[in-house]
């Protein structure tokens, strides 16, 4: 006879079990109903779904519970990740709509992909044992390798060939990673790793090793120095929407993991990974804001900026190990992940209504004349600049003020100082795209798209709005913080 089946560990993962099922049946509706010509049904087919998932997730606010002996786990932190997620997956068909069309890659599979890869995304921000973390990992992982070559051009495929080569290399050493730990412990559950380490019979040695090379896997996924490789030569060559997705979407799953196991797993072996942890926040900042200096082509500047905004948030995790300053390290991490979600899909959504076919209107000079012949635009575009620096009154401004203040809490001041300079050092190349909108002669077109120009306003009033009252959404964060 086979086994009841345990209600509690579907609900647990209901949110993800309803994408998966509907990305499913869309890709069987796409092939079999929808004609080639209407493809645009399939992108509301997916945003609904997406909505649907997002829906729910919203009522399991404040539940708690674990599921599947306990390898996935449903409580605020998850559920905070998985809304914010799921709206970085209706922003980023919003955004392929119209572009997809453009540039003539509008294809059914594309939006199957996407939402199967916010799955993956969801499952890292469940993820409580590291074999789940690592299944996780390869299924928003996979998904990306295809779309990032979906356009059939030469930059576009090279871009997905070295995405999935650097991204397998760097899966390689998660699983490596998850074979030491088991060897220290004899576990892969989170919360059993922890109690093996604190109990002080495992090999502190071993142990260490283990999260380390999990650290380079997670490093790989956030775009983290040294493990940055990959970023500027497929955000320059994906297409854009697909950049777009990936900026935010990878991050955020990146992350999400990262403060979970570490926070969860590692508390006892801080003090080795903490000097490891600093340097790479440190030289993140540092060689993202520099490099990013010598770019001309947008899609390669916004690249070296999510590199060097990865290491703003890995600033906040350095103290992870103190108890009595995580809690607000790993809010003001979350607080930044939809500061900077929000400015991405923003500025993003500007670089698509520039862009034309074969890769023209993706240089800086191309934005020259902007803010005289399209001043909402520009207007739009400097808010977005601006929060990246993190400039009042922006969202940006607030969240690097809470990871700074959680550096300094930690006892971290000189890489508080470091992000500091490193924020001034970005207002240079952040501000020559405002001067050339602004301040130069051009005569710049755009695409009109009606979902791509309400992306660009929603986020670009978020961006001001909130950051005048951000104590409802910095709460929300510290009540999804980790118990």
């Amino acid at each position: 006879m086979a086994p009841p089946v345990n209600y509690t560990d579907l609900y647990t993962i209901l949110p993800y079990i309803i994408l998966t099922v509907w990305a499913c049946l869309l890709l069987l509706v796409d092939a079999f109903l929808i004609p080639k010509s209407s493809k645009g049904i399939t992108a509301f087919l997916a945003a609904l779904g997406l909505a649907i998932s997002l829906g729910y997730s919203v009522t399991q606010v404040g539940i708690q519970s674990t599921g599947f002996a306990g390898m996935v786990t449903l409580d605020g932190f998850s559920t905070f990740a998985n809304i914010l997620l799921l709206a970085s997956g209706l922003f980023g068909v919003a955004l392929a709509y119209g572009y997809t069309k453009r540039m003539g890659i509008e294809r059914g599979e594309y939006y199957t992909l996407m939402l199967f890869s916010v799955t993956g995304m969801m499952l890292m921000a469940q993820a409580s044992d590291l074999i789940i973390v690592f299944l996780a990992l390869e299924l928003l992982s996979i998904p990306l390798y295809v779309l990032s070559a979906l356009a059939r051009k030469l930059d576009s495929e090279e871009s997905g060939v070295k995405y999935f080569l650097l991204g397998a290399f760097a899966s390689g050493f998660v699983v490596y990673g998850t074979a030491l730990i088991f060897g220290a412990t004899g576990s892969t559950h989170l919360i059993s790793i922890f109690a093996q380490a604190a109990s002080g019979m495992t090999s502190n040695l071993l142990l260490t090793i283990g999260a380390a090379l999990l650290l380079v896997g997670f490093g790989f996924k956030v775009a983290a120095v040294p493990f940055h490789m990959w970023t500027p030569d497929v955000y320059q060559g994906a297409p854009t929407s697909v950049t777009a997705f990936m900026a935010a979407g990878a991050k955020i799953a990146g992350f999400v993991a990262l403060f979970r196991v570490f926070a969860t797993a590692f508390p006892a072996i801080a003090p080795d990974m903490t000097a490891i942890l600093w340097a790479i926040s440190a030289l993140t900042m540092i060689i993202g804001n520099i490099v990013a200096i010598s770019q001309t082509n947008i899609k390669r500047m916004l690249a070296y900026s999510a590199i060097a905004h990865a290491g703003y948030i890995l600033m906040a995790f350095v103290p992870y190990g103190n108890e009595a300053v995580m809690p607000i390290a790993i809010a003001a991490g979350l607080f930044y992940l939809v500061a900077y979600a929000v400015s991405n899909f923003g500025s993003w959504g500007v670089v698509i209504a520039l862009e034309k076919a074969e890769g023209k209107g993706l240089e800086l000079d191309d934005y020259a004349g902007l803010a005289k012949k399209y001043p909402a635009l520009a207007i739009a575009m400097t808010i977005f600049m601006l929060s990246l620096i993190g400039f009042p009154p922006t969202l940006g401004m607030v969240g690097k003020f809470y990871l700074f203040r959680s550096a300094i809490a930690g006892g971290f001041s000189g890489l508080a100082l470091i992000g500091l300079i490193t924020s001034l050092i970005s207002a240079y190349y952040y501000l020559r795209v405002v001067v050339n909108m602004y301040m130069k002669e051009g005569d710049p077109e755009i695409e009109r798209e009606p979902w791509l120009g309400f992306t660009t306003a929603v986020t670009a009033i978020v961006t001001v709005v909130v950051s005048f009252v951000p104590q409802f959404l910095f709460l929300l964060a510290s009540t999804a913080v980790l118990r």
